[in-house]
Parts: structure tokens; sequence; C-alpha cells
């Protein structure tokens, strides 16, 4: 079983101790996005993050509460030419004007009543791509062995979410999924499908009330053999999840929160020709890259 390597441009830690207090990989600059899952305290009465880079400055006051104490959360920060945007789980929350150019910003700060599930730092100086006007455009393909991520992340998408692999998968491929199981879901799926004959290499789907994650395919009008069998199943109500969807030659490897969660084997003579990926059913997603 290989361990977790995460695709260029998209550098997650996972199950950080508090205080948080590391540098920014890169440096920060516009086109990045920096998203902090957690959870608040029981008896939370404050926490701060903090993107350092110089002196305390004037404060500005939200009047508005969006986080719960003893509740998950998702706080995103995207990083614009002008400002940062402040979402929280899902919600547009506040938009904060630079008052220092965002390269000064060396390091990140999180401290306070919570509980840290991941910080990820997506985008930057490391993100691969070779399209015009995407973050990290020009800059060398990382080697065969490495994973990649092809096209622009999507944020907050609605449902059903369906989107497309130019190309297709190689054997480097990358998808990551980044989403909220809400309190009452039931069951939610995530299809990567051949979308000339509408085969389905790959079904992933959590059932929420049994607490089990089938896998199966989907290949000329008939459903093949179940998988159940899991090393720990990331999925759960009221929580957030970060899933990587890895393509290897004879196989794809998930990974959730960095953890190995189960392989499986291709069952398509041509992964190559996988091209759509389509997600539906008791999910709030926020954040796609394919």
């Amino acid at each position: 079983m290989s361990s977790f390597v995460p695709a260029p441009g998209y550098r997650p830690s996972y199950n950080p101790t508090l205080p948080y207090n590391s540098p920014i990989p890169g440096g920060l600059q516009p086109g990045m996005s920096v998203y902090i899952q957690g959870n608040a305290d029981e008896k939370m009465k404050r926490f701060c993050v903090n993107f350092k880079g110089g002196r305390w400055c004037t404060e500005e006051k939200k009047r508005s509460m969006p986080f719960h104490r003893g509740s998950h959360f998702e706080l995103v920060f995207l990083v614009t030419n002008e400002h940062y945007k402040v979402v929280v789980n899902g919600n547009p929350f506040y938009e904060f004007g630079h008052r220092l150019p965002p390269q000064m910003v060396t390091h990140l700060h999180v401290d306070g009543d919570l509980t840290l599930q991941s910080i990820n730092f997506i985008g930057g100086k490391e993100q691969t791509s070779t399209s015009p006007g995407l973050p990290g455009a020009g800059v060398q393909s990382p080697p065969s062995s490495l994973p990649s991520m092809g096209g622009p992340p999507v944020y907050n998408p609605s449902l059903p979410y369906r989107g497309y692999l130019n190309g297709g998968l190689s054997a480097r491929s990358t998808i990551v999924v980044k989403g909220f199981v809400p309190p009452t879901a039931e069951s939610f799926i995530i299809n990567l499908k051949e979308g000339e004959s509408n085969d389905i290499a790959l079904h992933i789907n959590p059932r929420l009330l049994g607490g089990s994650i089938v896998r199966n395919s989907f290949l000329k009008g008939k459903w093949g053999k179940e998988e159940v069998k899991v090393t720990f199943n990331p999925f759960a109500r009221g929580q957030y999840f970060d899933l990587s969807i890895r393509c290897g030659m004879d196989q794809f490897k998930i990974y959730a929160n960095g953890e190995h969660v189960f392989d499986f084997v291709h069952r398509v003579q041509a992964f190559q020709k996988i091209n759509t990926l389509e997600i539906q059913g008791d999910v709030k997603l926020s954040y796609v890259q394919i």
C-alpha cells in the first residue's frame, strides 16, 4: 500500500496540532485559496486565524457569528488581487481588503478553542498547469511518477455535478473532492464514466445509514460485483471530508484526509476513455478539481 502523495498545487496538512504556525508553501499570492476544516469546541470562546507578515492595524468587526459550539466548520480564504474573500460553510461571509501585499505574507497562524481536521493551501507557485490564465501556467509538468491535476478548481458546485476531463484519465491523474455530509444524509454517489458509452468505470456509494462505502462498475448494461471492505470510513453525518481519487495503471487508489481508504482494480480495458465525473445525492460540495 503506497503512502499518500498530494498532487502539485494541493498542499494539505491533516490533523495539525495547535497552535499552528507554519510557512505558507511558495508564499501567498492572488489565485491561491486556503481551506481550514475543523470542529469548534463545546465551550468555545474564541479562536484566531492570522496571515502573518507585519504589525497590527485597525480592527474590522463583523457582527454575525457563523461558527457554533460543538459543530464542524469549513473556513475558506480566497486570495484575489484586491482582498481576501472569506467563505464559511459554503456561504460568503466577508471581504477584507489587502493592507499588505499578499506576497509579503509568509506564515499562517491558527489557535484557539477548536480542533483542526485539515489545512489546505491550493494553487500558487507549485500549481502545475499549461493552460493560459491558470495559476502556475508555464510551469513544467511533474515527473510521471507524481500525481497531477489538470483542470481549474470549481468552488461550491451545485448538484448534480458533472465535470469533464479533457483527454480522459492518465496513469497519474488525481481528482480531489472536498465536501460536507449533512446531518440528515442517507446516501450519495461519485461516478467516473466513459461519456460515449455511459459505462461507469468506478461507482462510489457511501451509505450513511449502514456506515458502508459500496464500490462497483456498470459496464455494458450490467452491474458488477460490489466491494465494501475499507481501511476506514471517512464519511459521517455532520462532518467534512477531503477525498483524493488517484488513477494508476492497474487500479484506482482512494485516500481521505491523507489516509488510504480502499483500492479498486480497473474493470475497463482503457481507463484513458474515462472522461466524466458525476456527483449527486445527499452531499454538499465545497471544492472539486479534476
